[in-house]
């Protein structure tokens, strides 16, 4: 082999290590919007079935604005957990392990989605006080959880990139 033909061999075997291109052929480290909004949208569930449940319930029991927004917010995380905690668990991990990854993968999403669209409904006047019954509530609701989504997902990604948040749950699919 001559030094022409070695060195070209050299560098794209160097070039072929410093990349490690995945199955879609992007370098690790760099996430796309899709798979940040997939994360979202998955977390973005659990925390709607979450809050809805816990207003619903709060109203039913004649609650006031503050506990059932705090059950609103208890059964989003969850409800948020669960849905990766029951994946992973299928999986094959052990539930220790798996509510290491559900923890992991979702709390920042979490937290920015409910703080988020939390902030807005109390943000929204009347909002607080309207009743399921209402338009406003659910205008509200439904607006909250939108733009609540639109903040996470570059969180997300970023965190996609760097493999945190749901990158450690792709090692379990």
């Amino acid at each position: 082999m001559d030094h022409a033909t070695h060195h070209t061999g050299t560098a794209h075997d160097h070039a072929a290590h410093e990349t490690h291109p995945d199955q879609g052929g992007r370098r690790p480290g760099t996430a796309t919007w899709g798979a940040a909004a997939k994360a979202t949208l998955h977390c973005l569930t659990g925390c709607a079935i979450g809050e809805i449940l816990g207003m619903v319930i709060g109203t039913a029991l004649m609650w006031g604005n503050v506990p059932t927004m705090i059950l609103a917010i208890a059964l989003a995380f969850v409800f948020g957990y669960s849905f990766t905690l029951f994946a992973v668990r299928k999986a094959g991990l052990d539930f220790k392990s798996a509510v290491k990854v559900a923890l992991a993968a979702d709390t920042v999403s979490i937290v920015v989605m409910e703080l988020v669209d939390n902030g807005i409904i109390a943000l929204v006047p009347g909002a607080m006080d309207a009743h399921l019954s209402d338009t406003l509530f659910w205008t509200s609701l439904w607006g909250g959880f939108a733009i609540a989504f639109l903040l996470t997902t570059p969180v997300n990604k970023w965190m996609i990139g760097r493999g945190k948040g749901h990158a450690v749950v792709h090692a379990y699919h």
